[in-house]
């Protein structure tokens, strides 16, 4: 990719504006932080904070802070993609020109103050480093989209950042044996108050997470490790391995040992 230029973070004021007619000339990535208003497909909106838009070259932008806030802050990348990444974008169905509200902000600006970093930096391998942030945030768009979740009173609560917090602690850490009690208690609400919060935010219950979370890594040891299956359900905190099986068939309609041995014939 080419990258033009960078910024993240960048505050102004409520008079901020920016009129393109004609578009910028490259690509724009902008997360929006604060609310704004955007003029797409020729009608203003009103474009949530933690919002993104990926502009083509040659489309009008027209964007500006909201009169009712202090200041508008946003991330921005104007750059020239190659051809690859343009097909990965295409691939992937990442919307082009339009506002998208993402659950989890700061997962994407901390890519682009990493880009930042490394773009001014003077760093030996700067310009290969840039690419390979650039290839990780199209992913986590895609994967923010993919895994989106109806839009609740809860993602300015409180206890928005909490969940989001436990949810990203179940996925990463698979094997760990989870008890609902004690999430509750070190959130100091109840268990059902938890269950409900939980499935209200992300549109799936916990149990269901500690379950996909699970299985997602009980797949990938079966395409990437020599593991025998029962093996495979002790790393991933399973106590049987017929309730492993069982839970793995219900979701990949096909038994662990079959998916592995299906998986190794295709290599």
């Amino acid at each position: 990719m080419r990258m033009d230029e960078i910024g993240y973070h960048h505050k102004h004021d409520n008079k901020f504006r920016i009129e393109r007619p004609n578009g910028a000339g490259d690509w724009l990535f902008l997360i929006i932080k604060t609310p704004a208003i955007f003029r797409i497909g020729g009608k203003d909106i009103n474009v949530k904070a933690n919002s993104f838009i990926l502009y083509t070259p040659e489309y009008p932008e027209y964007y500006s802070a909201d009169l009712k806030c202090q200041e508008y802050i946003d991330d921005w990348i104007h750059f020239g993609p190659d051809e690859n990444e343009i097909k990965l974008l295409s691939e992937l169905s990442i919307p082009l020109n339009q506002a998208v509200g993402l659950k989890n902000v700061s997962s994407i600006s901390n890519i682009v103050r990493n880009m930042c970093h490394e773009f001014y930096s003077a760093h030996l391998h700067r310009d290969e480093m840039v690419n390979l942030y650039f290839k990780m945030l199209i992913f986590k768009l895609h994967e923010q989209i993919e895994l989106s979740y109806p839009i609740s009173n809860l993602s300015e609560a409180s206890y928005g950042e909490q969940l989001i917090w436990v949810r990203e602690c179940i996925f990463r850490k698979p094997n760990f044996d989870w008890n609902i009690d004690e999430i509750a208690k070190s959130l100091s609400i109840s268990r059902s108050r938890l269950q409900h919060l939980y499935s209200e935010t992300f549109g799936v219950s916990i149990t269901q997470d500690i379950i996909a979370s699970r299985i997602q890594y009980a797949t990938d040891l079966l395409k990437n490790s020599e593991l025998s299956i029962e093996s495979i359900s002790e790393v991933c905190g399973y106590s049987s391995v017929s309730y492993f099986i069982r839970q793995f068939k219900s979701i990949h309609d096909i038994t662990p040992a079959k998916y592995q041995k299906g998986y190794k014939n295709c290599d």
